[in-house]
């Protein structure tokens, strides 16, 4: 990795060049609906504006580059299995479609106090808000890793600053400047990936044995192709469910009309689809030429200076589009759809002051211990609860089926969590085969008990 002070130099520009840029830019908020909504002048985001925007928040750095390890350790189909997830932007899109079309809802917290009452809406928002913490630190780390090793005093003042810098055209202007600045970072990822892949392509062995196999761990090219398609089902199946504990998709499912928003989100899904399947082609070259460690990083420094400011430059584009969502999106969860006030000018300034304290707390973790925390995320694994819920909204349960379902889900993510999974349970024993079976049963586990009082009820009837 280049030491020269002129590299670092241009390092500091980007971050902070590209900040200030995005707050000129950015509009100042004078109203409710541009704060929470993103209108601007009272007009409601378009169908490209909206998909830019569902597209590049998905595009974290932590995104990005899990991609790119996937491509690292199973080749071309790592990618196609995260971009599996993708499919998560179609399932909400249709769901919420159909909620306000059909159900008349205008947020998914009015829907679920509505069906499922005050303590089904806290439990919920619980989950969220764990949700956005975590993606504050676990963002700006990936930053952070870019300028110097964890624990340097570079490494924390690139997280400092580049996060502080983010907050102020995310309060500046709420959702208006997150919709905007979705659209420009979109455009730029675009730019310097074609950059990116313009390096790489060209010196990649197209001899299908190196693109189908991988010869790592125990050598076996067929397992390591069975943990890329374990993980492809792993995330076909937990897109039923993964989308709806992420504000920063469903927030915008409700920004414009109806069709509108499922236009956005069905575009999104091919979009974001080959977005991330050509990012893992940079994990795919790293396995090629025999790196180890973080396929981005690696990659980069094995191309030359030049692409590792690229790829330093994409992932501040793809975590500062993520940063800015989140804040916006925590901002609505406690102001609005907690605090139940009326969006008016008076609630922006709650809002921005929510604003300043996610960004407080989801930075404290990076000064401590992050992969202790990381344990408690909230996974897909642990969400699968959600899919009953959600997918079968118009089922008349009870309201206890909220709970049952979701808590459920929480046990069985729990003990995946901890190791504690039965290998009896599992099938096969290539990567992720337990991720894939505690999936399924989690998935059959609580869709069984969510309709359950359904089916009781009916045998009573008889």
């Amino acid at each position: 990795m280049p030491g020269s002070i002129s590299y670092t130099t241009l390092q500091w520009a980007l971050v902070i060049g590209s900040s200030l840029l995005l707050f000129l830019v950015s509009p100042l908020a004078g109203s409710a609906s541009a704060f929470y909504r993103g209108a601007r002048r009272e007009r409601q985001p378009g169908t490209w504006a909206l998909m830019s925007s569902l597209v590049i928040s998905w595009l974290f750095a932590k995104s990005i580059t899990n991609a790119a390890n996937l491509g690292l350790s199973f080749g071309w189909i790592g990618g196609v299995a995260y971009a599996a997830y993708y499919l998560s932007f179609a399932v909400a899109g249709l769901v919420i479609y159909f909620m306000r079309t059909r159900g008349g809802f205008t947020s998914i917290h009015a829907f679920l106090h509505t069906r499922f009452g005050r303590g089904a809406l806290l439990l919920f928002s619980l989950l969220i808000a764990f949700r956005l913490f975590n993606e504050v630190w676990s963002n700006t780390m990936v930053i952070g890793s870019y300028f110097g090793d964890a624990g340097t005093a570079a490494y924390y003042w690139a997280i400092v600053v580049f996060t502080a810098l983010t907050l102020a055209y995310s309060v500046k202007g709420g959702m208006s400047s997150s919709i905007l600045t979705d659209v420009i970072q979109m455009a730029l990822f675009a730019v310097l990936l074609a950059v990116v892949l313009g390096a790489i392509l060209p010196r990649l062995d197209y001899q299908l044995g190196p693109l189908f196999e991988n010869q790592v761990g125990d050598g076996s090219a067929g397992a390591m192709a069975s943990g890329g398609f374990n993980l492809l089902l792993v995330a076909i199946l937990q897109s039923l469910s993964y989308p709806f504990h992420d504000p920063v998709l469903t927030d915008r499912g409700f920004l414009s009309d109806p069709k509108t928003s499922l236009r956005a989100f069905l575009w999104a899904v091919p979009l974001g689809m080959l977005c991330i399947v050509l990012f893992s082609f940079v994990g795919v070259f790293g396995r090629i030429a025999g790196v180890e460690g973080q396929a981005p990083v690696e990659v980069a420094r094995l191309l030359g200076g030049p692409i590792l400011l690229v790829m330093n430059f994409i992932m501040i584009t793809s975590a500062a589009s993520t940063l800015d969502s989140t804040f916006s999106s925590f901002a609505k969860l406690s102001v609005i759809d907690l605090g139940n006030r009326q969006t008016d000018t008076a609630s922006i300034s709650r809002g921005r002051w929510a604003m300043v304290g996610i960004t407080l707390l989801g930075t404290v973790p990076v000064f401590l211990n992050p992969a202790i925390l990381s344990a408690t995320t909230v996974s897909g694994a642990m969400v699968v609860g959600l899919a009953p819920v959600f997918c079968l909204w118009w089922v008349p349960v009870p309201r206890y089926s909220f709970a049952v379902s979701v808590l459920t889900g929480l046990v069985f993510g729990t003990i995946y969590a901890a190791g504690a999974w039965p290998a009896s349970l599992t099938v096969g024993t290539a990567s992720y085969a337990d991720l894939l079976s505690v999936t399924v049963c989690s998935l059959v586990v609580c869709t069984a008990l969510f309709l359950a009082p359904l089916w009781f009820n009916s045998r009573r009837a008889t």
